[in-house]
């Protein structure tokens, strides 16, 4: 099969992530259309809109001509356009498929998109788990991160660092990632551990952030319930993960990994992060033993054949 992904922006770099996986793991191939650049992280990209020059799109169209899956993400439908071309033109007799990654508008306007979809007789696959209870008929296709590539790849040794402890968030909108509650509960753990560090990272490139994090001993998600790819890198990394999963998205966790314990550490209000965190600043050893499980649990149970088999399956019942 030949798949077109076309987005506006690539949501958390999860779409090129999927099409390498794909090109990399399956007889399928897969390219990548993105038509702007947002929060300035610089993922790796494949054809981007803006980068054309000149008014030549044939690679475009023949992209759109030969493909058997178009494969919307976020909020692009066929009544959208690349350049001059109108996807619609050039979609009949070809599977669609829609991924949603939790925008806010397609929160917002659920319904509406629910019974579109619905009336198109289109399936719909979420990023996360709790996108379950938002998409009608939806299937979860967990997010991957590339686990043995040299940016995923762990440095257990800096858990032992006890000359400063470096506590990190990568929130994309700190508004929606708990970040003034981390930062106040940070303000008051320093009182008590003078080696803590805060950093918070905004607005960086992808691959920067990374390093950052993984020169990082302590990771803060966010707990809204479910989790981020910001969980997935650094437990990649090896890394203490602190996030506030609810009971259904643990659930859903278990239920694709058959994983009977899961590597995050549980804080679901201000009081259970303060807790967990002071209990990781003051026992080296536990961010090692965590950090080692953290990796081994991406390695067992996350791998991209593993994430990958759920999208392929689904391309499959369209």
């Amino acid at each position: 099969m030949q798949i077109l992904m076309i987005m506006d922006n690539d949501p958390a770099g999860m779409a090129i992530a999927f099409c390498n996986a794909i090109n990399r793991y399956s007889e399928h191939t897969c390219r990548v259309i993105t038509t702007q650049e947002r929060y300035g992280f610089n993922f790796e990209s494949d054809i981007h809109i803006p980068d054309i020059e000149d008014d030549d799109f044939g690679e475009i169209e023949q992209l759109l001509t030969d493909s058997d899956i178009v494969h919307f993400h976020m909020l692009r439908d066929e009544h959208s356009h690349l350049g001059p071309l109108v996807i619609r033109d050039y979609i009949s007799g070809k599977k669609i498929l829609h991924h949603h990654h939790g925008h806010p508008d397609f929160l917002i306007n659920k319904d509406a998109f629910n019974e579109k979809y619905k009336k198109l007789e289109r399936q719909v696959v979420v990023s996360t788990p709790d996108l379950l209870k938002v998409a009608r008929d939806a299937v979860w296709v967990p997010n991957l991160v590339p686990i043995h590539d040299v940016q995923f790849m762990p440095r257990y040794e800096l858990s032992l660092t006890r000359e400063s402890i470096k506590i990190c968030q990568s929130p994309t909108r700190k508004f929606h990632k708990h970040t003034e509650v981390f930062k106040s509960v940070m303000a008051e753990l320093t009182k008590i551990h003078p080696n803590v560090e805060t950093v918070i990272i905004e607005k960086t490139p992808y691959f920067e952030c990374l390093r950052i994090k993984k020169a990082c001993h302590i990771i803060f998600d966010h707990m809204r319930g479910w989790f981020g790819i910001a969980s997935l890198e650094s437990l990649s990394h090896g890394k203490p993960v602190i996030a506030g999963l609810d009971d259904w998205n643990i659930k859903c966790i278990k239920e694709f990994t058959g994983a009977e314990q899961l590597p995050w550490q549980i804080a679901r209000n201000r009081q259970e992060l303060a807790d967990v965190l002071n209990t990781l600043i003051g026992d080296s050893d536990l961010r090692q033993s965590i950090g080692q499980q953290s990796r081994a649990f991406m390695e067992n149970y996350w791998t991209e054949k593993h994430v990958l088999q759920v999208l392929l399956d689904t391309y499959e019942t369209l």
